[in-house]
């Protein structure tokens, strides 16, 4: 769909009154950076990465490693206003103007509850009515800081809570944060903006009371979610926006059929998402493209990371992090995933085992106190406890590759690279330094030697 409409992203705010050496709007909701949430909205709204610009303060504060693919950029060295930020976007508006964009959205980089039904629904009003600007409007509980709008025979002002008198302060429907300009009005009106005020700086808010003078009307599109003006300025304004937004994903989590009995210490992330019937316990953590499948018992205490989990599946006091894990597995208690891990239907991985960047075959177990590293497990395979794939050597990284069906026995080193194969089997404390012949059978360790009485004087007595 070409909506002949593109964006620009304020995003060039310092985090001074967040008390951070990052911009505000790295800041996170719900571990999302808030200029994650909004560029995402933006994305499914219909606007590709390339008819987006994010305005940045040319700082080295962590906003440009948040940016996708194709997203544009303009700086603002100087912070002088909303208006002289949108002024820095000049070259980006003028490049859109020339590929037929008529219709531009400026909105704030730090309003992250704002979605995309919010962006349809105002720029539908914007068209519908013509206008050279309109404003996305609502009305919250506590409109105190805001500015609010003043409606009219004329159109819509907006005048700050700082400058409004008690009458207009009485008006609960405040600015919202977000404009639609038609691109022509945008791009003549701009040069004109003063800065004839105590803080020196040009306002984005001037350009709707300039409209009529200018031959263009001004309107204001009422959002029905008044959550969508809220931003944050400070760590508690930032702590009521994590509790918002934890609440509306557990709302969505219970209308799918997800089970929370006990939402104490629970986090989950607005991209994750959860089957039916699916138990999540408190103490867990889900965020980032974490996808987790029907009936599954997700905790207690349970961090799951940009990961997929199988339906059926058990995770009890686990880390897994950029993972696959298939159906019907047991993972836990105390288990890692790390990073590269495609682990398949019906495994076991128990207590305090750590597997990292390696494939693991169906119904293959790793019960307790074992490293799985860098390696390649086939399925069916039993490993016993205190199992080291020895992958490292100080200066290199290699595989360790075990077929199906083998054997590993307790307290084994396998010393990478090295493959066992298929039915092999690994006599305890055994270390493995050459390839293995599938079904055969391999021990390692030195003999057993007794000397009788040797023991005497060699233990300390109580």
């Amino acid at each position: 769909m070409d909506l002949r409409a593109a964006a620009v992203v304020l995003a060039a705010g310092d985090g001074k009154r967040m008390r951070s050496a990052r911009s505000k709007v790295c800041c996170e909701v719900l571990s999302k950076p808030m200029l994650s949430w909004v560029l995402d909205a933006c994305a499914r709204f219909g606007l590709p990465n390339e008819r987006v610009c994010a305005v940045l303060s040319g700082r080295d504060d962590g906003v440009r490693e948040l940016l996708p693919a194709g997203v544009a950029q303009a700086v603002q060295a100087e912070r002088l206003g909303t208006g002289h930020a949108v002024r820095c976007a000049e070259n980006f508006l003028r490049a859109m103007q020339a590929a037929g964009v008529e219709t531009v959205c400026v909105l704030c980089g730090d309003a992250p509850l704002l979605d995309e039904t919010a962006l349809a629904q105002s720029l539908e009003a914007h068209r519908a009515g013509g206008h050279g600007v309109t404003v996305l409007t609502a009305c919250p509980e506590d409109p105190a800081r805001y500015g609010r709008i003043v409606r009219g025979e004329g159109g819509v002002r907006i005048v700050e809570a700082a400058d409004a008198s008690p009458e207009e302060l009485a008006i609960r429907e405040i600015n919202a944060g977000l404009y639609w300009f038609s691109l022509p009005y945008l791009l003549e009106a701009l040069p004109l903006l003063q800065n004839g005020n105590a803080q020196g700086e040009y306002y984005l808010t001037d350009l709707v009371g300039m409209a009529p003078a200018l031959g263009r009307t001004a309107g204001a599109a009422r959002c029905a979610n008044a959550d969508c003006a809220l931003g944050a300025n400070d760590r508690r304004e930032l702590a009521a926006l994590n509790e918002i937004a934890r609440r509306r994903v557990f709302d969505a989590l219970y209308a799918a059929g997800v089970d929370i009995p006990c939402t104490d210490g629970v986090l989950i992330g607005p991209d994750v998402t959860v089957g039916a019937d699916t138990r999540i316990l408190p103490g867990c953590i889900l965020t980032g493209r974490t996808a987790i499948g029907a009936g599954c018992v997700i905790g207690p205490d349970t961090q799951v990371i940009d990961s997929a989990i199988g339906d059926g599946t058990s995770a009890d006091h686990a880390r897994i992090e950029r993972s696959t894990v298939g159906k019907d597995c047991r993972i836990g208690p105390y288990t890692q995933l790390r990073p590269g891990c495609d682990v398949a239907d019906g495994v076991k991985i128990g207590n305090f085992v750590e597997v990292k960047n390696s494939t693991v075959g169906a119904r293959t177990s790793f019960a307790h106190l074992t490293y799985i590293g860098d390696s390649d497990f086939g399925s069916g395979i039993n490993v016993g406890c205190g199992v080291v794939t020895v992958n490292y050597d100080g200066q290199n990284k290699y595989r360790t590759v075990v077929g199906d069906g083998a054997f590993i026995g307790c307290n084994t080193n396998l010393i990478a690279p090295v493959t066992v194969g298929e039915g092999a089997y690994i006599a305890a404390a055994t270390t493995v330094t050459e390839d293995v012949s599938p079904e055969a059978l391999v021990f390692g360790r030195a003999r057993q030697q007794e000397k009788p009485g040797g023991a005497k004087g060699r233990i300390k007595k109580r």
